[in-house]
């Protein structure tokens, strides 16, 4: 699993992945989502996601933006 085990991917409907970063620690990850949304909230269908990375190595997406859980 590593240590960067929280990730942030930002999509949107012309590209699967546009970017995304990894972090071992959740209040970075917290911090890049909120600073993702302001950054790129402007890019049309743009998806912001957080997820953690399970000891199994399968992702869990914790919440999303523009989806109201942000």
């Amino acid at each position: 699993m590593g240590d960067r085990r929280y990730r942030l991917t930002l999509t949107t409907t012309a590209e699967p992945t546009v970017m995304d970063g990894r972090w071992s620690s959740l209040a970075t990850e917290e911090r890049k989502f909120r600073s993702w949304i302001g950054s790129y909230s402007a890019i049309p269908s743009a998806r912001i996601a957080p997820a953690e990375q399970a000891a199994d190595a399968t992702w869990t997406e914790l919440k999303a933006w523009p989806d109201g859980r942000a």
